[in-house]
């Protein structure tokens, strides 16, 4: 079954599954497509980073847990892959609702390959990704001229959870930005990698903890400070590590920093 386009203010169909980009967590983030399918949803399946806020914009809808946090994973992908079909057969409309954009370390792609086999038609509704609220929060931009001409996205965890294979000499890239996600319990080995192929142990790092919620920190560090700076959070972190990050609003991360302590 072909995908067909459809704009915010259109209806669900029954039958169909929508991959819902739900943003860091602010329900104000949310696009406004993403509320309007929120709304209609009949069932929404949701990751543990989403926030009870944006889950209450869909009061109608049963609301199931299939969140995925390192050592904790209520469902496996397999098992996800099957509600979403089993819905979407049963007539639902059906929201997949997965934190930050569905197309950046959301493994929507197997979800969508998974439903085009059992011809489900399936949509994506992009989220504003961790790395561009990370930014925002910081006061960082992610490209800077003359200092970072180049931005890249990796993953401290595949899909064992286990430090996946990772190009080091393009990650110490100085010219390059490099946003790093779930990098928390990382920490040691991503700073010995980079240092390894040859970063500098004073390269600039931004440890964003628990991005737009209420409950975010920001944690100005290098690459030598990074294990110890880490250490001291608990929460989902993202690290932007690079020299456009030497720009970065010292008193933003020191207030952040008497907040934690």
């Amino acid at each position: 079954m072909s995908d067909t386009r459809h704009t915010g203010a259109e209806p669900m169909h029954a039958g169909e599954v929508w991959l819902v980009g739900a943003g860091p967590g602010d329900p104000d983030l949310l696009t406004r497509k993403a509320a309007n399918l929120l709304a209609q949803a009949e069932i929404v399946f949701y990751d543990a980073l989403v926030t009870p806020e944006i889950l209450a914009l869909a009061p109608q809808a049963e609301h199931v847990a299939v969140g995925k946090r390192k050592g904790r994973h209520s469902y496996t992908q397999a098992a996800i892959n099957e509600c979403l079909a089993e819905a979407a057969q049963r007539g639902m409309r059906v929201v997949r609702l997965k934190g930050g954009d569905p197309s950046i370390f959301g493994r929507s792609g197997e979800e969508i390959d998974h439903l085009r086999a059992h011809n489900i038609a399936v949509h994506i509704v992009p989220g504003i990704t961790a790395a561009s609220a990370c930014a925002a929060a910081a006061g960082v931009s992610l490209t800077r001229r003359g200092i970072a001409q180049r931005v890249q996205f990796v993953t401290a965890h595949d899909r064992n959870a286990v430090m996946p294979d990772l190009d080091w000499r393009a990650l110490a890239d100085p010219r390059a930005s490099t946003i790093v996600y779930m990098g928390r319990s990382a920490a040691t080995a991503l700073a010995a990698g980079l240092q390894a192929a040859g970063a500098s142990a004073s390269l600039p790092v931004m440890a964003v903890e628990n991005a737009s919620t209420p409950d975010q920190r920001i944690f100005a560090a290098t690459l030598a400070s990074l294990a110890t700076t880490t250490g001291a959070l608990s929460g989902p972190v993202t690290l932007l590590i690079g020299n456009a990050f030497a720009v970065a609003d010292p008193a933003r991360a020191t207030r952040m920093l008497a907040t934690a302590d």
